[in-house]
């Protein structure tokens, strides 16, 4: 499923992103149980375990032992609170990175910690970047990266295209990975499972397959993914499209500045 950011109360979201919740009130009576922090929080356990799907306001308030109308206090409503999930996971992100080993160091550990971010909240995978959420974690994420393109010495218009490529190459493997996992959740069978069902069926349907797709052919018998046994086929594959497209993109970032960067 994807689901667009940016789709609630325009006002009411960016306050929330920005200035943050009201102070708790301080009168008497008892002090109240919930805040934004917590729900927010809890809603991203909610969407750990069982992905947006799962997400509902009603969904968090069971996780808390409320009921959904007392969320409404502190958030106006689902779509806020998901900007409020996008923007609040991304402070998990290094804010910077030290560029003292080189430039090609610095974004792969920027991969890296990308990559690694994903896996741990794929429902990530599933917020739409069609509509940015404007929060300022969302910019000081990409204020880090842009630290180490920056002192590449590239101009801004190279700058711009490396990001969206390198941002590309992280997000689409991880979400080949995550959606890997996803399918044995959401279909009862095993990677395995469902090729050993079709492998049959095409080779008795497709004779002549090399034959007609001699390339398709070709690239299987010369670059098969290989790794260890327990790791399925398209995890594995995954891995492989981020590490190898990672080092494309880098070396294109390297030819341009041999080139002379512009």
């Amino acid at each position: 499923m994807v689901v667009f950011a940016g789709q609630g109360d325009p006002r009411r979201s960016m306050d929330l992103l920005w200035r943050g919740a009201p102070a708790p009130r301080t009168g008497p009576g008892p002090r109240p149980g919930l805040s934004v922090e917590l729900i927010v929080d809890t809603a991203i356990a909610v969407a750990d375990a069982e992905g947006m799907a799962a997400l509902s306001m009603r969904a968090v308030g069971e996780r808390l032992g409320r009921t959904a109308m007392a969320l409404y206090t502190y958030v106006p409503g689902k779509a806020e609170l998901v900007d409020l999930m996008y923007d609040r996971a991304l402070a998990e992100l290094p804010g910077g990175y030290d560029s003292a080993d080189g430039w090609r160091a610095a974004l792969t550990r920027w991969a890296q910690d990308s990559w690694e971010f994903y896996l741990r909240h794929p429902w990530m995978l599933q917020v739409s970047q069609a509509r940015p959420v404007l929060g300022p974690n969302e910019y000081r994420a990409l204020e880090a990266l842009l630290g180490v393109l920056a002192g590449t010495g590239l101009p801004a218009r190279r700058v711009r295209r490396a990001v969206s490529a390198l941002s590309s190459v992280v997000r689409g493997a991880a979400q080949t990975l995550a959606e890997s996992r996803q399918a044995v959740r959401a279909t009862g069978l095993s990677e395995e499972q469902w090729w050993y069902g079709r492998a049959g069926a095409l080779e008795a349907l497709a004779p002549g397959f090399a034959e007609r797709f001699p390339l398709v052919a070709w690239l299987d018998a010369e670059d098969a993914v290989g790794g260890a046994e327990d790791v399925p086929f398209l995890e594995q594959a995954a891995r492989e499209a981020f590490e190898g497209g990672l080092a494309l993109v880098l070396d294109g970032i390297a030819a341009a500045l041999d080139a002379g960067g512009g």
